[in-house]
């Protein structure tokens, strides 16, 4: 289809925006994927999709689009983390951490990372995953190698230097066909969103209110679970009822302090990625609760 008629979709106002269907969100995606437009219409499209805004069906047929370009490389018994490809700002990552705590239970962590996107400029996954040896069980994934058309459209998101819609369906691209899937949100009224555009890829989905927008828990915040789009418990989560008094940091931090305190972690921080793998075996029906699980891990 011509490209012009989804620009004009969203590039009206509200009077003349309307939403795109399944099937034409699909195309648009395709479209913007080949590059069979120029680069200035993806990223007017881009903007005034943002604007309008997005809807649960146009990020459906989106992802579907994506879902032809990627071959998936199957990793059994893993679940999937989705970290946000604008990174961390203010605070290191933990799960390679959670990882080694995890190595006797079987669970693979299911990474995925790129050059960084907008509009934190953090520290991102790669910069992390690249830098730092990693446990058997964390598998990293570079998008640039299993989904190079959407890579390739990082310097047309830098220039435009605002998150759109791609910054939330690039999240879990499903690479390792993970039965369990857990990603971070800011806020509440964005569940219900996330749980319609992703809980039917997976068995069990989950999202947490994590540090930066990241599947990992730093300080109180909540856990939503996904059994179906219909039906999602949420879960109070502080580490302080565990008895961790980790003290997270706002302000900026470098790679070489993020990648230090991976290496050298405080007995704090430890007790914190403790937790964290808990999470991850409350998510994947490993136990029954997370206070179950977290007296697993302690032994």
């Amino acid at each position: 289809m011509n490209f012009h008629k989804y620009m004009h979709a969203v590039g009206t106002g509200p009077k003349g925006n309307r939403d795109l269907s399944f099937e034409e969100s699909q195309d648009m995606m395709h479209q913007i994927l080949d590059r069979g437009i120029h680069n200035e219409q993806i990223a007017a499209f881009l903007l005034g999709w943002r604007l309008k805004p997005e809807t649960t069906q146009e990020f459906r047929g989106a992802l579907s689009a994506c879902d032809s370009y990627i071959t998936p490389v199957k990793i059994e018994n893993s679940i999937e983390l989705g970290y946000p490809f604008d990174g961390k700002a203010n605070n290191p990552y933990i799960f390679p951490l959670v990882a080694k705590v995890l190595e006797d239970s079987r669970l693979n962590l299911v990474v995925i990372g790129d050059d960084m996107q907008p509009a934190k400029n953090g520290i991102t996954t790669k910069d992390i995953c690249t830098n730092i040896q990693l446990g058997s069980n964390v598998h990293f994934f570079d998008r640039k190698d299993f989904f190079k058309e959407l890579h390739d459209l990082t310097e047309i998101r830098m220039r435009l230097g605002l998150r759109t819609g791609l910054n939330t369906i690039e999240k879990l691209p499903r690479i390792a066909s993970s039965e369990y899937a857990i990603t971070g949100v800011f806020h509440k009224p964005y569940v219900k969103k996330y749980v319609e555009v992703f809980s039917e890829r997976y068995k069990r989905f989950a999202l947490l209110q994590g540090n930066e927008g990241t599947p990992e828990l730093f300080s109180k915040g909540r856990l939503w679970i996904a059994n179906n789009k219909d039906d999602i418990e949420e879960f109070i989560v502080d580490p302080e009822y565990y008895g961790i008094n980790y003290q997270k940091s706002w302000d900026e931090i470098s790679v070489e302090e993020s990648l230090d305190q991976l290496n050298n972690p405080s007995n704090e921080y430890l007790k914190l990625a403790t937790l964290n793998a808990a999470i991850f075996l409350f998510v994947t029906n490993r136990a029954k609760s997370i206070g179950e699980a977290y007296e697993m891990l302690n032994g």
